[in-house]
């Protein structure tokens, strides 16, 4: 009779189980949650390189820059700038080139279309459109046989430069982030900023 009894409460466990498993989906109380962050806010899973609200922090203050140099912000018609690849000599391997692209998406939604951007990236497939239209292949509604691509005013580039100190008591990193706004013409560097951001910590960082 005990035997059926302990049986009876098994399978009321199991099925009280099954079913709060297929109502509040997996419980793992021994795992640890995500902490959903702002990327200017700096997180608990820390190092002493390049993170988040490190880009944030110098990418606005390299696009408030750029909106002040007079030769954007009086600039007869609207300056087209190129981008030309940051340069890391870091000694961390980071994604570099995803600073300018902060600088860029933050002038085209901020700047009211004080400067443009021009996609030379892209130029594959730009040219592939050209060539199309030009043969009469196919059409468009505005120009539907001229493609003019427009040169650069402006190279926007810049370097990023590191300093590492390790002891015993840990390591010691800093990080220059400094950025130009080039004449295309001229090669004149007609701006120019920087930041500089100084961490110490037990860990080094780890960049996927």
């Amino acid at each position: 009779m005990l035997h059926q009894y302990r049986s009876w409460l098994l399978a009321v466990a199991a099925a009280g189980l099954f079913t709060g498993c297929a109502s509040n989906g997996v419980h793992n109380p021994g795992g640890v949650g995500v902490t959903e962050m702002r990327p200017d806010e700096r997180g608990f899973v820390a190092g002493t390189g390049v993170e988040s609200q490190d880009l944030v922090a110098v990418t606005d203050k390299m696009a408030r820059g750029i909106l002040g140099v007079a030769q954007i912000s009086q600039a007869q018609g609207t300056p087209r700038v190129v981008l030309d690849p940051v340069k890391n000599e870091t000694r961390f391997p980071i994604n570099k080139d995803i600073f300018l692209t902060r600088i860029r998406a933050q002038l085209n939604e901020k700047a009211a279309g004080k400067v443009l951007f021009l996609a030379r990236d892209r130029m594959a497939a730009l040219e592939r459109e050209r060539d199309l239209k030009v043969s009469g292949q196919v059409t468009a509604n505005s120009d539907p046989h001229v493609v003019e691509f427009k040169g650069a005013d402006f190279f926007l580039t810049g370097t990023l430069q590191g300093l590492t100190t390790k002891t015993s008591a840990g390591t010691s990193d800093y990080i220059l982030y400094a950025f130009q706004l080039i004449d295309a013409r001229t090669s004149d560097i007609i701006w120019e900023s920087s930041a500089e951001i100084k961490k110490q910590g037990l860990e080094d960082a780890a960049y996927r």
